[in-house]
């Protein structure tokens, strides 16, 4: 386990040899330089972000396919981190409810020092290797679970704690970071250290490291809702439409699944209720908005398996019951 009491010399020398906490070369000069010179170099430091996720792209895979085998067994996906780290992870834990339809405890982000942290800085909250333990006990972590670790540094107590403690009830874990060869990732089943570099300004892994995290938990959250049959071709078809902009969406994608014309996919969006996916399966099959239903759940809310099967079990115009 993480030492909870880390010596601050070790650590300070230790932070020395991270590649986010190196001083970037390029801008040894930085408060000098214009507002211009300034958005240009963060521009040009943020274009390298993308090819460093790139060059992790089998990692990702192998986390997607971790976390999506066991949350179709009933598993969930959690998100662990301190300060920056984990408030993406609560970002992307709260939009996956809208996006993809799915139950709020679904997909969950902890963040160090509980809620408090996501707005206000929580000194020490990170460098309790027992409070990622503890924080992962208080949701009855088990075996069909997820967990992943996000910490720029890789070494963060917290969620190498939290890492730790969820391979030790046998749930999977991958660990999210930016140093190459990170104690988070040696935590985890899947090591993901997207290397990113120097930040323009020295240590403010909120920069490219920060946004380096985001990408790879948006691949995570998305592909994994993708690989569970979220998704139609690349249309959102479990959107839950809880406001005026949503229902809209819903409506369009209605009719750029079937190239029905607004009253028809208003009208059985209304015969299903809202749902999208039932919608798109009584005006592609024909089917009543029960058998529709029936269909999908037969299919786990596979539409585009049960869009196959209709006709093989319907006909088009009959009710399964």
């Amino acid at each position: 386990m993480a030492d909870d009491h880390p010596d601050h010399a070790a650590l300070r020398d230790s932070l020395a040899l991270l590649s986010t906490e190196q001083t970037n070369e390029r801008y040894p000069d930085l408060d000098l330089l214009s507002t211009a010179e300034l958005v240009h170099a963060m521009n040009a430091e943020d274009a390298g972000v993308a090819a460093a996720v790139a060059a992790v792209g089998p990692q990702i895979t192998a986390a997607v396919d971790g976390i999506a085998a066991r949350m179709s067994v009933g598993g969930r996906l959690i998100y662990i981190g301190a300060g920056t780290a984990g408030r993406m992870g609560i970002l992307d834990a709260s939009e996956t409810p809208p996006t993809f339809g799915t139950d709020p405890e679904l997909v969950v982000g902890l963040i160090a020092g509980g809620p408090t942290a996501v707005h206000t800085a929580v000194e020490n909250a990170e460098d309790s290797a027992s409070a990622g333990e503890n924080d992962l006990r208080a949701l009855g972590l088990g075996a069909r679970d997820s967990v992943v670790g996000i910490s720029a540094s890789g070494r963060t107590p917290y969620a190498v704690g939290a890492l730790e403690y969820a391979a030790s009830v046998g749930a999977f874990t991958a660990g999210v970071s930016c140093n190459a060869g990170s104690a988070l990732g040696q935590a985890a089943s899947v090591a993901i250290d997207v290397v990113v570099g120097p930040e323009i300004l020295t240590g403010s892994t909120r920069l490219k490291a920060g946004t380096a995290q985001k990408m790879v938990l948006n691949m995570l959250s998305t592909i994994t809702m993708v690989r569970l049959g979220k998704t139609y071709g690349n249309l959102m078809v479990d959107m839950r439409a809880t406001n005026e902009k949503l229902r809209a969406r819903a409506e369009r994608t209605v009719m750029l699944a079937t190239a029905a014309d607004a009253a028809a996919a208003a009208q059985a969006l209304s015969d299903t209720e809202g749902s999208v996916k039932a919608a798109i399966l009584v005006l592609t099959t024909g089917i009543t908005p029960l058998a529709a239903t029936l269909l999908l759940a037969g299919h786990h809310g596979f539409l585009r398996e049960a869009i196959a099967d209709a006709p093989q079990i319907t006909g088009r115009t009959a009710d399964v019951a």
